[in-house]
């Protein structure tokens, strides 16, 4: 093995198989230097003083339990690849784990020497991609603001230079001013504060947007959404320009869709794309008519439309429509045109969802943009929290954490908070026996569903103290948390475990629906 493997690091409070491991270690390897540590503490110090090539972790130390262990190694040393030793043959919890930034999951007494360095060796390339990755990610964002910096500055200083110019001649300054001039210069000046609006917000934008789709660079933060009043939200975002045109706009809802699984922002993006696009192509006194149903034949997924009274689509534009830089050149509002970036951008974002975007049109018959997104489905997440050998575990309980903030955030900042909340509340449970549920809201309320062994209070206790660390946090706000017992489904003859985690999943959505209320509004300064 080359030299750069010579320096492992083994976290192992069991003696018998601390030398199980070392021995695997040494077989044929007389080189190698293994570090052994019986604490975390002593295994942290260690990492301090000198970062091995490799760390072999045991989970459950006298000092330490479950992912918190993993956890504060890979803070201590994110450098540093990390394979968790265990003594359950658990797959679920070596899927989390590795989710989570660990490189390898081990069974104790179940692998031979040259298993063992095959695990080594492929963590540490692992480890090196991941690095190489993120630096080429950092150089593509450097790239990005260095871009958008230098297109900014190209475009505002000859915008700027004309926009004041055209202002001193509409002042008189350089004289007078006849009714026609003043018509010209007027219409001069409109169209450079548009065209600069325009270049540096939408086109930039999407030009932008448009990259990261094509390199797989968008990242979601998808969370439990009504789809009702996101797209209420969005036809109020819209409503005044269909009102300048006279277009009316409608939403119909079915009651029986339960919670979507979804980036909120990004789907209004989509929405508020496909509905402008509507009010372009639709004549003055036309409608438009936003849809969501669910469909029998596909028991998973919402289907939203957005149906317009407009034009219709030719068979040629259909075949291009979703195509990057493709303008159908039927628009009525020729002033709005950009990039023709909307609809490929919002076919992408779909597809990240795990759905579909298409359209259904024909020639003055209006058009259909519809698209697909995923039903939450919390028994999925459930199952390997809540189950033990075809069982229900118990005791189960939903652990209610509310951030309350010292003073009103702005919105942009209380997203972020929010955002924070949910990745710490991520790093501060039991990753095999307990699940922090996707946000509904950025209401700052949180919620976990736990199988852990402890009465209500302790569970309050042990992530009150977790929390109380995070510094960032709690300087801007306060935690309070609260437990209430999730009574188990009696299980009937013939019911298997799927329909009693269902039982559970959806006993937690009645809960959670009934205890979300909105926490101070953030200010939208």
């Amino acid at each position: 093995m080359d030299d750069q493997l010579n320096r492992v690091l083994l976290i192992e409070d069991n003696p018998g198989d601390a030398d199980l491991v070392r021995l695997r270690l040494v077989e044929g390897e007389s080189h190698m230097d293994v570090r052994c540590a019986n604490r975390l503490a002593t295994g942290l110090t260690s990492l301090s003083d000198e970062p091995p090539a490799v760390v072999l972790l045991d989970l459950n130390l006298p000092d330490s339990q479950g992912a918190d262990t993993f956890r504060r190694v890979l803070d201590k040393a994110p450098g540093v690849p990390v394979i968790i030793l265990s003594g359950r043959d658990d797959e679920s919890l070596a899927v989390k784990v590795l989710h989570q930034g660990v490189q390898d999951y081990l069974v104790k007494g179940e692998f031979d020497s040259k298993q063992l360095f095959r695990a080594m060796r492929y963590a540490m390339e692992r480890q090196a991609l991941l690095k190489s990755l993120e630096m080429a990610r950092q150089q593509q964002l450097q790239f990005k603001d260095q871009f958008f910096s230098h297109v900014s500055h190209q475009l505002r200083t000859p915008l700027t230079s004309i926009h004041q110019f055209v202002t001193i001649l509409l002042d008189g300054v350089g004289g007078p001013v006849v009714p026609l001039q003043r018509k010209h210069l007027e219409t001069a000046l409109k169209s450079v504060t548009q065209l600069y609006a325009m270049i540096l917000y939408a086109m930039i934008r999407d030009l932008l947007e448009a990259g990261k789709a094509e390199s797989g660079q968008i990242h979601l933060e998808p969370r439990c959404i009504v789809i009702s009043e996101l797209i209420q939200q969005t036809i109020a975002m819209v409503r005044r320009t269909a009102r300048e045109k006279q277009i009316g706009v409608e939403i119909a809802v079915d009651s029986r869709i339960p919670l979507i699984y979804a980036d909120p922002d990004r789907i209004l993006q989509v929405l508020v794309n496909l509905i402008d696009n509507a009010i372009k192509f639709t004549e003055p006194d036309g409608s438009i008519m936003v849809k969501a149903s669910l469909v029998d034949a596909d028991p998973n997924f919402v289907y939203v439309s957005v149906v317009d009274t407009g034009r219709g689509i030719s068979a040629e534009a259909k075949l291009m429509i979703f195509e990057r830089l493709y303008q159908d050149p039927n628009a009525l509002d020729n002033n709005r045109k950009g990039l023709g970036l909307g609809l490929y951008i919002a076919k992408e974002l779909v597809r990240l969802h795990g759905g579909r975007l298409w359209v259904s049109s024909e020639p003055g018959q209006g058009r259909i943009f519809s698209f697909t997104l995923p039903l939450f489905a919390l028994s999925k997440l459930l199952f390997p929290v809540i189950t033990d050998q075809a069982c229900l575990r118990d005791p189960l309980a939903l652990v209610r954490v509310e951030f309350r903030p010292l003073s009103t955030p702005s919105m942009w900042n209380w997203k972020d908070v929010c955002q924070r909340c949910l990745t710490t509340l991520g790093n501060c449970v039991f990753v095999d026996r307990e699940l922090v549920l996707p946000a509904m809201a950025d209401v700052g309320q949180f919620f976990i569903v736990s199988s852990v062994e402890e009465q209500g209070g302790q569970i309050v206790e042990r992530i009150g103290k977790k929390l109380d660390a995070c510094s960032d946090l709690r300087a801007s706000g306060t935690f309070h948390l609260s437990v209430t017992t999730i009574s188990p489904p009696a299980r009937v003859p013939d019911q298997s475990v799927e329909e009693l985690v269902q039982e559970v999943a959806n006993r937690v959505t009645e809960m959670v629906m009934l205890d979300v209320r909105p926490n101070r509004t953030p200010s939208s300064n």
